[in-house]
């Protein structure tokens, strides 16, 4: 006992939006236990930064989110590191490690991670290694960064202080001794004593119940749990060309069936997919589970008496509306499990390979490059029979899927309206893969009553108010939101003085995916909300059009005394659309454009436009 008092702890703390950086958490956290050093792991939400000082040793896993942004249970702890009353010295006492989680696809990658180091440094905080930076966009994964790290991070805290490693940094304990046990417990039900209320139910009230008694009670601490609404779906009309080898993309409409949720143009809708139910019927009987139990689900250490409190629901709904088993690909954790269940020889193997750092880039190409689903995982390893518990936990959770909405609500009262591109891609090996949401959506039949579970969010979209000058820039689907501006300038300009809007969009043909067509061209004309008459303008990039690809950047330039003269009457800029390349080169563009019409050398614009943003006139709403 006075050993196991005497022995190092090590402090995890992590903030993640989707669970990337739990999941690399919890790793660094097993690889330090295999070592012998116990952990303690939190979530930034759960510590209160004020502690921070009296700590030894402290490790940090930060994903980024968007465009640069923070994820929501770091908010807090931000906010409180950067007090101004905060002195140099602070931190003096404080060892630390950071370790972020990004895409190098995005313009700010990595970007929290660098500034919570940054920030570590200038309160007094002294650094054990150099901070990791984990890439979605590297061959093998944020984990070709993570392992060096970790690597470097052993033999530094064993350098520091050899207690953190009883044995050194290189004992290991073997998986099959250190193997933990699972986080939750499963209670089964009889079906006769569950309350008639589980099963009688079926209106739209009693949907909302039951989503929110599952998310609630699974181990995933999801952020959207109880919807704020179920919304109708009233059309679901294709925008693009039937036949057109481009993307597909879908107008939805949807009303509302209660009152409806206030809601303002920039917003996002988050909307709760439905599984395939073929999938779902599979999974359990690939499970040998029995889909009419009831069930019950806890954390493994809860005490008895505590475990009556929670309603039981149905195993199959549980499933449904909690876990991912046919869209989403399992974490590295989930093999490391796996291995322990397996009763061939030879896929025990190749399980142990695949979590071993030999068979890191092999596994990477087997599950993250060609997007394995649980499913398809558990049936390439017939032997394995994980139990349940097993599965709640390590099943990756069924996440809602954000939209920008695309209408306003003073044009379409009692309607919320949403612009999908139907996602579908080849992998590495050419199996075609297709995007869980919007696939579901768009096969959707509004004459069969559809109903969809949904919660409203604010986006990075902030809405303008009526005298602010706007120049918008929305390739393909990032019309969406602007479709809604525009909507709500036009119905504004009914009664008061608005300010111009310059639009640019962009897509492939004219014909084919020129998406609300009607709708840009009937405001660009007889004095609208984007007509020069106005002082604004419509202004759209056909790529494909012509032999030379043509983008909305070259649009911008073409109009770039429009731009700078918008610019100099206090016009905000806003971008949305794809995050790859399009954000970076629209912010080229504008750096040019600047620095052409201001006649300043193109680093002063650049200048110029990071002071624009911070003032709030320069907004970028992007997605992979």
């Amino acid at each position: 006992m006075e050993e196991e008092r005497a022995r190092k702890k090590l402090l995890i703390l992590y903030a993640t939006q989707t669970g990337n950086a739990l999941d690399v958490a919890e790793r660094v956290g097993r690889e330090a236990e295999r070592r012998g050093c116990p952990v303690h792991l939190l979530s930034l939400d759960q510590y209160d930064a004020r502690c921070l000082a009296q700590e030894g040793t402290v490790i940090f896993v930060v994903s980024t989110t968007g465009q640069g942004d923070t994820p929501d249970p770091m908010k807090g702890f931000w906010k409180d590191l950067l007090q101004k009353n905060l002195s140099r010295q602070w931190l003096e006492g404080l060892r630390y490690a950071v370790f972020g989680l990004g895409d190098s696809g995005y313009q700010k990658f990595n970007f929290v991670a660098k500034k919570l180091d940054r920030r570590l440094l200038d309160l007094g905080a002294t650094p054990i290694v150099q901070r990791g930076l984990g890439d979605d966009q590297h061959p093998s994964g944020y984990e070709a960064a993570l392992d060096p790290w970790m690597a470097s991070l052993w033999n530094m805290l064993n350098k520091i202080d050899p207690n953190y490693f009883p044995n050194g940094p290189d004992f290991l304990i073997p998986y099959e001794n250190f193997m933990a046990k699972p986080k939750v417990r499963i209670l089964y039900h009889d079906i006769d004593k569950v309350d008639s209320q589980v099963s009688s139910k079926s209106d739209l009230n009693h949907i909302v119940l039951q989503i929110e008694r599952a998310r609630r009670m699974s181990p995933v601490k999801f952020s959207l749990d109880k919807p704020d609404c179920i919304l109708k779906l009233v059309k679901n009309e294709p925008l693009t060309k039937s036949g057109f080898k481009g993307k597909e993309v879908h107008h939805f409409e949807f009303e509302f069936v209660t009152s409806p949720i206030p809601y303002e143009v920039g917003d996002v809708l988050e909307v709760l997919p439905s599984q395939n139910p073929a999938a779902v019927d599979v999974f359990i009987r690939r499970c040998n589970l029995d889909p009419e139990s009831f069930i019950t689900v806890h954390p493994s250490e809860m005490e008895n008496q505590l475990l009556d409190t929670c309603i039981p629901i149905n195993l199959k709904t549980f499933v449904e509306l909690t876990m991912d088993v046919a869209s989403a690909s399992p974490r590295r954790y989930f093999f490391e499990v796996m291995s322990m269940f397996a009763t061939a020889e030879h896929e025990k193997e190749r399980l142990q390979y695949f979590i071993s750092p030999e068979g890191r880039d092999d596994l990477y190409q087997y599950n993250q490059r060609e997007q394995r689903t649980v499913l398809e995982v558990l049936e390439d390893f017939p032997s394995v029979q994980m139990p349940f518990e097993w599965l709640v936990q390590l099943v990756p959770p069924l996440k809602t899927r954000a939209f920008s909405i695309s209408s306003s609500p003073s044009a379409h009262l009692n309607q919320v309206h949403l612009t999908v591109n139907v996602v579908s891609w080849t992998t590495p090996f050419k199996r075609i893969r297709a995007g869980l949401c919007s696939n579901w959506l768009s096969k959707l039949d509004p004459e069969q009553g559809v109903y969809v579970p949904v919660w409203f969010q604010k986006g990075s979209l902030p809405p303008p108010r009526p005298s602010l000058p706007l120049i918008l820039i929305g390739p393909g689907t990032g019309c969406a939101p602007f479709r809604g501006f525009v909507e709500e300038r036009a119905i504004q300009s009914l009664t008061e003085s608005t300010a111009p809007v310059l639009f640019f969009f962009g897509c492939r043909n004219e014909d084919n995916d020129f998406l609300y067509k009607d709708i840009w061209l009937s405001n660009s004309q007889d004095g609208g909300v984007l007509s020069e008459a106005k002082g604004g303008g419509f202004y759209v990039a056909f790529s494909r059009d012509q032999p030379q690809k043509v983008y909305v950047q070259d649009k911008m330039r073409e109009h770039s005394e429009k731009v700078w003269k918008l610019l100099m009457e206090g016009a905000a800029i806003y971008v949305a659309g794809s995050s790859t390349k399009m954000p970076a080169d629209v912010l080229l563009a504008f750096e040019e454009i600047v620095s052409k019409e201001s006649e300043l050398p193109q680093e002063s614009a650049a200048r110029w436009l990071r002071e624009l943003e911070k003032a709030g006139r320069y907004h970028v709403e992007a997605w992979s």
